[in-house]
């Protein structure tokens, strides 16, 4: 037996292990399982080149829980290690074993894990006690066992041990006795393990007999040796990556499509990633794309190697040549991950193409699940975004798929304004803004669908890649002035006229639902006599808002609307007719006041015409803001009775609530007033 203390650069590395040096103590588990599948791996290339002539036998890696002896036990048949080697590669930590045999067999040493001199030492964040034994593969060899107790010394010695292989003994310590647990055991393995090249064993498979499970005799292997990525594509069906997307996500929906990457130059890639399904309005679930490293389970946070808008995919992908800190879980900034990013948004762009060209019928019926990834890749990578303008589709309210080309050639001769800007039509909601998609489809335009979770800002971004080109949402104006084509008629109504019924209408908006303003315009006997429109300005401020908190003080803005009043219509005529009718008395000598404060106003400014402000006398400074005082006073006076009248008018309160309810925005006890005057004037 032999004592000495391991070789180490530091006074005690052992705390600097078991506190910083990993980001998770569970990663220990995969990095001894990964170690003991590298013995495993080293054993067949031996085998392969000749070097090792005896019988290889089934090699597989065993793990095994001990309650009662607090241990945990990780065992291979693989190459083992002689008392030298362990002296060279456990006790003097700068070395790695994986690297150097890489490098001595670096033209078929390809499934070689490891990559870290550090990882057998993972073990030590969990245990009070690690014992190796150990016998090498090399004839003649006896077999040794290493014992440290996380600490620089340890004790080599030599022990019995009948086959070749090694096995880690890892003696849990008192806080962290989960590791005992066949569950959690179970869990780790099945996350970082599961697809690994050589067979994990844990336990013994069970079955439910006599009212409990209990186990058979067949070994629980935990990982698929083969998984479907590491295959050629020809020797895959649709079946094949259809079922290995479901071992990776049980509980989701069959995917849209896949794609498999296979590169062994520049760099080595292999992978599936898939499209998923999404149902929910920006359910956008990252972190679903598992990074590998030689089959080994690494992370699932890739934003480092994959674009940011292809983190919506889920999939595999799996790299020897993307660096990884000791823990395997963190990306270190590499020319190898440029690359590999670059190469991975061209195989998307490439495979969405293809697709497109040569089964478009199949790519429109998959459109409206695929257009948040195709959206999302436009609006963060430039690059993504001209492979992909050709591909991406709009989709009308008629259900009909066009290009960008394809929908400019259909309304340029339509639908081009005065100013001779291309206007997009488009609704969010086709049942709430079904009167304003009829209106103007009756004027012969066409109408998008545009109710995706990134439309707006895909909106923004087209707009100012395309100057020559508006996007305007059918109700945010009258139709007149959605495609403006050539002067709006003028409003017949004086401005005293629109003033009277302005007090009139605001009587009976409500109050609740966001800031009104009336607005008066000649839009023909037969359009609608009142109708609610919303700026498209604001509206898409505050939908950009509710997604970026950093635009708050669009989104701390209440809803903005516009309540137009055909001055054309015949009902609204009325009203007016009936308002000078009934308060044409009570308004006339408000009115003259007004006037004749108006008129006394007028002379005094053409008294002071041309005068600098320090050479108006202060008594007309003080006559002017009594005639304003004065002014404001008897409008509001006038308002107030206006809108006292408004109140009780009936069917100003119900062309309103039409307008209202048209846009969703009739609702509890105003709806239900709605319908009793509804009731009440058909009597």
């Amino acid at each position: 037996m032999s004592t000495g203390k391991i070789g180490v650069s530091t006074g005690n590395l052992f705390p600097i292990i078991k506190k910083f040096l990993y980001s998770d103590h569970e990663i220990f588990l995969r990095e001894i399982v990964s170690n003991a599948v590298d013995a495993s791996q080293k054993m067949k290339v031996l085998a392969s080149n000749g070097e090792f002539k005896g019988e290889l036998g089934e090699l597989k890696v065993r793990v095994k829980a001990d309650k009662a002896a607090g241990t945990l036990t990780v065992s291979d048949n693989g190459i083992g290690m002689t008392q030298e080697e362990v002296e060279k590669y456990i006790n003097q930590i700068a070395f790695s074993g994986a690297e150097e045999f890489m490098n001595k067999y670096k033209d078929n040493a390809a499934a070689i894990i490891g990559h870290f001199g550090l990882g057998f030492y993972s073990s030590f964040m969990v245990s009070d006690r690690v014992e190796i034994v150990t016998k090498s593969y090399k004839e003649g060899a006896k077999a040794v066992k290493w014992s440290c107790e996380g600490n620089p010394e340890y004790t080599l010695e030599e022990t019995e041990k009948a086959e070749r292989g090694t096995d880690i003994i890892m003696h849990i310590s008192e806080e962290e006795k989960d590791f005992l647990e066949d569950a959690k055991v179970n869990e780790l393995l099945t996350k970082y393990c599961k697809f690994l090249p050589i067979e994990i064993i844990f336990g013994k498979k069970k079955e439910w007999k006599d009212g409990e499970y209990k186990d058979t005799t067949e070994d629980n292997v935990i990982n698929d040796t083969n998984p479907a990525w590491t295959r050629k594509p020809a020797d895959l069906t649709e079946e094949d990556y259809g079922k290995f997307y479901h071992e990776l996500y049980p509980m989701a929906q069959d995917p849209l499509f896949h794609i498999h990457l296979n590169v062994d130059y520049p760099f080595n890639l292999t992978g599936i990633l898939y499209f998923p399904k999404i149902d929910n309005k920006f359910e956008i679930q990252k972190n679903k794309i598992q990074l590998y490293s030689n089959q080994v389970y690494v992370t699932d946070s890739v934003e480092g190697i994959v674009p940011e808008y292809l983190t919506l995919l889920h999939g595999v992908i799996d790299s020897p040549d993307i660096p990884l800190n000791v823990s395997r879980s963190y990306l270190q900034s590499d020319r190898n991950v440029k690359k590999i990013s670059s190469h991975i948004t061209k195989k998307v762009a490439d495979s969405l193409s293809d697709i497109f060209t040569n089964k478009r019928e199949d790519y429109e019926k998959k459109w409206d699940d695929l257009k948040i990834f195709i959206q999302y890749g436009m609006l963060t990578d430039e690059k993504f975004a001209e492979r992909a303008k050709t591909i991406f589709l709009f989709k009308n309210t008629e259900g009909k798929y066009f290009t960008y080309e394809e929908y400019e050639n259909l309304i340029k001769a339509n639908q081009t304004d005065k100013d001779n800007k291309v206007v997009f039509l488009y609704a969010t909601d086709v049942k709430e803004q079904y009167t304003y998609i009829e209106t103007v489809k009756g004027k012969g335009y066409d109408v998008l669908l545009m109710d995706g979770q990134l439309d707006t800002h895909f909106i923004n971004h087209l707009e100012q890649k395309n100057s020559d080109h508006r996007f305007v949402r059918v109700d945010s104006d009258v139709i007149d002035k959605l495609i403006s084509k050539e002067e709006t008629k003028e409003v017949s109504l004086s401005h005293e006229e629109q003033e009277e019924l302005r007090a009139v209408f605001t009587s009976q908006l409500p109050k609740e639902e966001g800031m009104f303003m009336v607005n008066f315009e000649a839009m023909g006997e037969n359009a609608d006599p009142v109708i609610v429109t919303r700026s498209e300005f604001m509206r898409r401020m505050k939908e950009m808002a509710a997604m970026n908190p950093g635009m708050g003080f669009y989104g701390a803005m209440g809803d903005q609307y516009t309540l137009v009043v055909n001055t054309d219509h015949k009902l609204v005529n009325t009203i007016l007719e009936n308002e000078k009718k009934e308060m044409s008395a009570r308004l006339e000598p408000i009115n003259f006041e007004i006037k004749e404060t108006e008129k006394k106003e007028a002379e005094l400014d053409e008294l002071n015409k041309g005068k600098k402000d320090e050479e108006i006398p202060q008594v007309d400074k003080d006559r002017k803001s009594e005639y304003h005082k004065t002014i404001a006073d008897l409008n509001k006076q006038k308002n107030s009775l206006l809108e006292e009248y408004g109140k009780g008018n009936k069917v100003v309160g119900q062309l309103i609530d039409l307008a209202l309810l048209a846009n969703g925005l009739l609702k509890g006890e105003a709806l239900n007033r709605f319908v009793k005057r509804s009731v009440e004037l058909i009597k």
